[in-house]
């Protein structure tokens, strides 16, 4: 309902007017089909609004040029004008976002598989957006892939390593067939794990504070039962570790190492999310800072943990631990729903600490219960509606288990077992 109906983008945010976010399109891609499968949109209209985005990006103007350029080398900036669909303002290429985007349209080549004009093309576009991605072209000589890319100042210095959310742009890097990343890109990004492999709240995993980190891959990839060299010599998988990850969110949240209010075995989820604003305030006696949009995570107040709790966080590592995210998505409906849940599915965020009579970024105080965005984010409701679909039937990860380009991904990065079909 939010996407401009005459290209296809689809915006950052609403109701809040803004530029539309090409990560925020890969969601919206992806939530096509699940959208056709329960019955809210026919077939019909699903393809011909992932046709109408698919066109608008294949025909984009790609260049070096600092405005009126899409993207570059089939990379894309990371927000364009929700109308002329080009660079916004000075924001960067981005090949995280890129890739993203480039899952959701594999998955909707994947999944619109009929005969019909509407639906080959559809394929057809999507599969020529995908070899399009120079993905060589963003790596240095070891494969390890630049965060960003601007006419203005080139690369960005950092590179793509250690654990985060960026799995899927090394799966999907490694499995093009155009311009591949080098064989030992996988390797060289699992290189630096180490650090990460931690025991903490009683789990032991690969840590990363913000729980979309533990997320966004999942959403397209089925990491159950498969292995790359690193997870086979620790005897876990990616799955499991996003579990972990789950659990110790929770623990994190019981224990309460802040004093936040409401924290606990039904509220939890700490994630990059929208926040009551950039405010010092005493919070029970002790000075604490509050933040508007940030990438907030678990760990205290060096991760940015200001009390915000983003209902994605939870609701998004359904399919990981399904027996502690229900019960809290229960609660969050039952003690929060009337501020919390719209039209649209759950707010972004809600903080039931931030209770000071401050004039907040966006959203609102509610006497004695809280903060409360007024925004949903497309980052942040494409995963609940995918994750979701994915607990519930496998559809989104069925259909990537077929698709050729991310099985040659995940060979190429070393993945073996379960549904891959091989043994190390």
């Amino acid at each position: 309902m939010t996407a401009n109906p005459v290209n296809g983008l689809v915006p950052d945010r609403y109701p809040t007017p803004s530029f539309s976010s090409i990560a925020a399109i890969g969601f919206a891609l992806t939530a096509y089909p699940v959208g056709v499968e329960r019955g809210y949109v026919t077939r019909q209209d699903a393809a011909a609004r992932a046709l109408t985005t698919l066109r608008f990006l294949h025909d984009a103007p790609q260049g070096p040029a600092a405005s009126g350029m899409s993207g570059y080398h089939g990379f894309f900036y990371h927000f364009l004008d929700m109308v002329s669909g080009t660079r916004y303002q000075t924001t960067e290429l981005s090949t995280i976002d890129t890739a993203l985007l480039m899952a959701g349209v594999l998955l909707a080549g994947s999944y619109f598989t009929g005969t019909d004009p509407a639906e080959a093309e559809i394929r057809s576009l999507a599969d020529d957006l995908y070899r399009r991605v120079d993905w060589a072209w963003a790596a240095d000589a070891t494969g390890l892939v630049s965060l960003a890319w601007t006419p203005e100042s080139g690369f960005h210095p950092l590179r793509w390593r250690g654990y985060n959310e960026a799995m899927i742009v090394y799966v999907l890097g490694l499995g093009s067939p155009s311009s591949p990343l080098p064989s030992g890109a996988w390797q060289n990004w699992s290189a630096s794990y180490d650090a990460q492999w931690r025991t903490q709240f009683g789990q032991t995993y690969l840590t990363f504070p913000p729980l979309f980190g533990h997320q966004y891959s999942h959403v397209w990839v089925d990491f159950r039962g498969i292995q790359d060299p690193y997870m086979r010599a620790k005897g876990s998988d990616y799955f499991q570790n996003s579990r972990s990850a789950t659990y110790a969110q929770q623990s994190y949240a019981v224990a309460n190492p802040l004093g936040w209010r409401d924290y606990g075995l039904l509220t939890f989820g700490v994630t990059a999310s929208d926040g009551p604003g950039a405010w010092t305030a005493t919070y029970n006696g002790q000075t604490r800072t509050f933040y508007g949009y940030a990438g907030r995570g678990m760990g205290g107040l060096a991760t940015y943990d200001d009390g915000t709790i983003a209902p994605t966080g939870a609701i998004s590592s359904i399919a990981f631990a399904p027996e502690i995210v229900l019960p809290a998505l229960s609660d969050m409906t039952t003690r929060y729903g009337n501020y919390l849940y719209s039209t649209y599915g759950f707010i972004d965020a809600f903080n039931p600490s931030f209770t000071f009579s401050l004039p907040v970024a966006a959203g609102y105080v509610v006497p004695g219960m809280g903060w409360f965005d007024t925004d949903y984010l497309g980052i942040d409701q494409g995963p609940i509606l995918a994750m979701v679909e994915n607990y519930r039937t496998d559809l989104i990860w069925r259909l990537m288990r077929g698709n050729a380009y991310v099985r040659s991904g995940l060979l190429r990065a070393g993945f073996t077992g379960g549904w891959l079909g091989t043994t190390p």
